[in-house]
C-alpha cells in the first residue's frame, strides 16, 4: 500500500509540476520590459515530471512483479515473463517487508534508459 501512496504523491506533484510557467512571468523593468522568458524554469519542471514518472512506473512494475510472485507456480505471457525477469535482475524480489526505495531508484533509471525498448523489441521480433 506504501508504493501507491508513493506513486499517488508523485502524480500529485506532476500536476502541481505541469502548471504553465509561463503564467508566473512578472513584469520587469518598470513595466518597459516585461517578457521574462520561464523557459528554464519551465525544462525544470518537465525533468522533474519525467523522473517523478519514471519514479511511479518502477513502482508498478516492482508491485506488478510481486503479484506475479504471489501467483506462483502461475505465469504470465512470454513478455510479461521477460519484463519480471529484467526487473528482478536489477531488484531482487524481497524476502519480507523491506523499504522499496533503493529498488525503485534503480528500476526508475533502468525505466528512463533504452532498455525497456530494446526489451519490447526483442519480444515483438520473438
Amino acid at each position: 500500500m506504501l508504493a501507491q501512496y508513493t506513486a499517488a504523491a508523485l502524480v500529485s506533484e506532476n500536476k502541481v509540476l505541469s502548471h504553465p510557467a509561463s503564467v508566473d512571468s512578472i513584469p520587469t523593468g518598470s513595466g518597459l520590459e516585461d517578457h521574462v522568458s520561464m523557459a528554464p524554469i519551465a525544462a525544470r519542471h518537465a525533468r522533474a515530471v519525467v523522473e517523478n514518472s519514471a519514479r511511479v512506473v518502477a513502482l508498478e512494475l516492482l508491485c506488478a512483479c510481486r503479484a506475479l510472485e504471489f501467483r506462483r507456480p502461475l505465469t504470465a505471457g512470454a513478455g510479461s515473463e521477460r519484463l519480471y525477469g529484467a526487473v528482478r535482475r536489477l531488484a531482487p524480489a524481497p524476502d519480507g517487508d523491506r523499504p522499496i526505495a533503493e529498488s525503485c531508484e534503480t528500476v526508475a533509471r533502468w525505466v528512463l534508459s533504452r532498455e525497456p525498448e530494446r526489451l519490447a523489441e526483442e519480444v515483438l521480433a520473438s
